[in-house]
């Protein structure tokens, strides 16, 4: 927990944030709902996501957009737990 002090979460501390989730499986979590029921659910959200990447980046702010792009990327780490990649198995394509 990041108490009194705002947490700044980057691409790793979130992956293993949502690693520990599915681990722990904490009841009523939607991290782990939305992993369960599978590949295709969870593609369906990244296209989803992108598409309001798409629009922010032409009609919204700096900000909606940063935030949008945020989802993005939570989605695209469901995915990656979901099939079993880690950061590491992406870092060597960047």
């Amino acid at each position: 927990m990041c108490g009194t002090i705002a947490c700044v979460k980057n691409f790793d501390s979130l992956f293993a944030e949502l690693t520990q989730k599915m681990q722990d499986r904490p009841e009523g979590s939607g991290t782990v709902a939305a992993i369960e029921k599978g590949v295709h659910h969870l593609g369906k959200k990244v296209i989803e996501e992108a598409g309001e990447v798409w629009i922010a980046a032409e009609y919204q702010s700096d900000e909606e957009l940063a935030e949008e792009m945020s989802q993005l990327l939570y989605w695209l780490q469901t995915i990656m737990i979901a099939r079993g990649l880690t950061p590491e198995d992406l870092y060597k394509y960047l």
